[in-house]
């Protein structure tokens, strides 16, 4: 080899990668794609809505599909090898994911996440065999994270930066390509809407990416937790915008823009309480017998909405939005009336609102 030649190859370190690979996605291929559920509208409306229930991937939330990207994108980029302690900044359901794709692959994991975060989370976590480091404030968790992978010699996911990036939006089975397969036999296959909320904007940018790959007529609509920066940011064009506020709602909301959201594809954006989330919420519970998370509640409020201005347009047609996770996450916050008081949230107006459009299909929040 001449003295202008490098070769880094490694042979034993490439054929562990080779195997974490294959691991990964042989768990692809073993879960069964996640199923889309119609939620009960009076059929004189002439409007169908429908959920991608998320909550039944193996760790029980859409950030499944999250995880087991980023590890693939860090396994194939070689940023992941053999032995790398992998670092996430997470608010919960994205890091107990990674827990469960690390310790598949025989590797460490911490996650650097806010105090405030569910204690079942925590324990999810851990079950999964990771490792949870807290920080007191929520706009911390970033650079702690980045400080934690650089000390230990580490990966950090960054799922912030990389979820728009790390997912295939052309297809290959991602959520988009899921739910319009789905629908192919339904009465209106094309939905007017897909309603989603903002946590990464990975979603986001994946579902409206791939409604203009396929040139499909359905918009892309994001609801977003008060409080949250992407909202505003989005109404005021600026990527800038950073309110500083942690979001109440687990999963979705954030105190700055992140680099992951993808403004330019979103259609319409809703900015949505912090108690109508939870009225929402509780409202599938009543209908359908389903416990699911506040952002399942946000996604519905959103949806909701959509669907009452469809009625009142006379217009036909469909809706879809996500179930994004499992209620049991959260008895003691979001079904707990205690902690719902000690938040001082009052839900009553919201479930108004709710009980009036279920009846009549008309929209008039208070």
């Amino acid at each position: 080899m001449s003295s202008g030649d490098v070769d880094r190859s490694d042979p034993v370190s490439r054929a562990w990668v080779d195997r974490a690979v294959a691991i990964v996605e042989a768990d692809a291929r073993r879960s069964a794609d996640t199923h889309l559920l119609v939620y009960p509208l009076p059929p004189e409306w002439g409007v169908e809505l429908y959920l991608k229930d998320e909550s039944t991937h193996p760790t029980g939330s859409l950030k499944h599909r999250l995880a087991r990207s980023l590890f693939l994108y860090g396994l194939c980029s070689g940023q992941i090898t053999e032995g790398s302690t992998v670092v996430e900044a997470s608010s919960g359901s994205t890091a107990v994911s990674e827990a469960y794709f690390a310790r598949m692959l025989g590797l460490p994991f911490v996650t650097v996440m806010p105090a405030s975060t569910s204690p079942e989370k925590v324990e999810l976590i851990e079950f999964h065999g990771g490792r949870c480091h807290f920080v007191d404030r929520a706009p911390d968790i970033y650079e702690e994270a980045r400080r934690l992978a650089a000390e230990c010699g580490g990966h950090f996911l960054d799922q912030f930066t990389n979820a728009e990036r790390a997912t295939d939006w052309r297809g290959n089975n991602n959520i988009a390509e899921s739910v319009f397969s789905q629908l192919a036999l339904e009465q209106h296959p094309l939905p007017e809407w897909v309603v989603v909320g903002a946590g990464t904007g990975g979603t986001s940018a994946t579902i409206g990416r791939y409604l203009r790959y396929r040139r499909l007529p359905t918009r892309l609509a994001v609801v977003d937790p008060e409080g949250s920066s992407f909202f505003p940011g989005w109404r005021d064009q600026d990527p800038s915008t950073a309110t500083g506020r942690s979001s109440r709602i687990e999963g979705i909301g954030r105190p700055r823009v992140e680099p992951s959201f993808v403004p330019t594809i979103v259609d319409r954006m809703i900015c949505v309480p912090d108690a109508a989330s939870l009225a929402a919420m509780r409202e599938l519970e009543r209908v359908t017998g389903r416990r699911a998370g506040g952002s399942t509640g946000t996604n519905l409020w959103g949806a909701f909405q959509l669907v009452a201005e469809m009625v009142a347009a006379g217009r036909s047609g469909s809706v879809v939005t996500l179930l994004c996770d499992g209620g049991e996450r959260y008895a003691h916050t979001y079904y707990s009336d205690e902690w719902v008081a000690e938040q001082r949230l009052d839900l009553a107006p919201h479930a108004a609102t709710l009980a009036r459009f279920a009846a009549t299909g008309e929209w008039a929040p208070t």
